[in-house]
């Protein structure tokens, strides 16, 4: 990164695509159509990052009840040199009314048969199209098979998907209340041709009474975009700040100084666990998630202890501590999140096995 690229590294601007619109209603629950309630919140959520940063621009794909070709949402976010671009959907699953939670999509290869239901059913807005054929080089989305270059796309942006995305699902998790269904990845066309990070947002599931309930709602959609809010704010600091230590170590190179020895904090001692993670019903502090395993992980986040990990459809989901008991937990997780990992949460594992 030049100097010039450092000091001009920040988020300034959002693309918000609320998913669906016009002839394409999206999944359909027993009162409400994804196509309403994406926009709604969709609406709210660029609402919130106004109010908080007056200065980014907020551009969304959609602010009527209209029809939006796949291809010009991500037009719309490469038109605009969008730093981010946020698809907010929901999910549904026939025959299924319990199944709920949420769960936050990075364009990539899908990992299981759910994944690829999700995109199949996404993706298949381009049957509203006229020119989909052209659009798309004749894509089928309902052919598997079609899937598998996905691998490759967007490959440039993923890490930095894969972080906001992270920050979203925690989000919803313990601030929305939400069932956690994980950080994905599945091959979505509204992602593919996007030049920038970008995540597809699944709020719930409309097929489920009570999340159709809760989505319909004013607060649950003003909870639900307050979160996805908030985790944009945590990205662009994290980010911008990260932009500055870099221009920081870029000017010192150039002018050819040494830059300054910051010192490190001593080295937390690891302590171990109070209890055995493998017996019985204990409680951890999750506070990222990556898509591949972390070398010597412990060392990577020393200001934490018992780092651990468990593997949720092909993700790495990293936790901290091991307690007998929520309370300890929910302590150890205040220190957890002054350490500057926003969004953490605490899971509970029995015998060995995330419940």
């Amino acid at each position: 990164m030049s100097k010039s690229e450092a000091q001009n590294a920040k988020i300034q601007t959002v693309v918000i695509d609320a998913g669906h619109g016009g002839k394409d209603a999206g999944a359909v629950g027993k009162k409400a159509k994804e196509k309403d309630i994406t926009l709604a919140v969709a609406k709210k959520v660029g609402a919130n990052i106004k109010k908080q940063y007056p200065d980014v621009k907020v551009y969304y794909t959609r602010t009527t009840d209209v029809f939006v070709e796949l291809m010009e949402r991500a037009r719309i976010a490469n038109r605009n040199n969008a730093d981010l671009f946020i698809s907010i959907h929901c999910n549904a699953v026939a025959n299924a009314p319990k199944t709920c939670g949420a769960e936050t999509f990075i364009m990539g290869d899908h990992r299981n048969s759910a994944n690829l239901a999700v995109a199949k059913r996404e993706n298949a807005s381009i049957l509203y199209e006229s020119n989909a054929d052209e659009n798309y080089g004749g894509f089928d989305p309902n052919s598997t098979e079609a899937y598998i270059a996905f691998s490759f796309i967007q490959s440039e942006f993923k890490q930095r998907s894969l972080e906001f995305a992270e920050l979203v699902q925690n989000q919803l998790v313990s601030s929305a209340n939400r069932n956690d269904r994980g950080v994905q990845q599945a091959g979505f066309l509204v992602l593919y041709k996007t030049a920038m990070p970008s995540v597809l947002v699944e709020l719930g599931f409309i097929s489920n009474p009570t999340e159709e309930a809760y989505m319909m709602s004013a607060d649950g959609q003003a909870t639900l975009a307050s979160a996805i809010a908030r985790a944009f704010s945590t990205y662009k600091t994290n980010f911008e700040k990260n932009s500055v230590d870099m221009q920081q170590e870029t000017v010192a190179a150039e002018e050819n100084i040494a830059a300054p020895v910051v010192s490190e904090a001593p080295e937390t001692p690891v302590v171990p666990p109070v209890v055995d993670k493998n017996k019985g019903i204990v409680y951890k502090v999750q506070f990222t998630t990556r898509n591949r395993a972390v070398d010597n992980a412990q060392s990577v986040y020393k200001n934490l202890r018992d780092v651990d990990y468990y593997e949720h459809n092909g993700m790495f989901k990293y936790t901290a501590g091991c307690f007998a008991t929520k309370a300890e937990a929910d302590a150890y997780l205040k220190e957890v999140t002054s350490k500057g990992y926003d969004g953490a949460f605490v899971v509970k594992f029995e015998n060995g096995v995330r419940k």
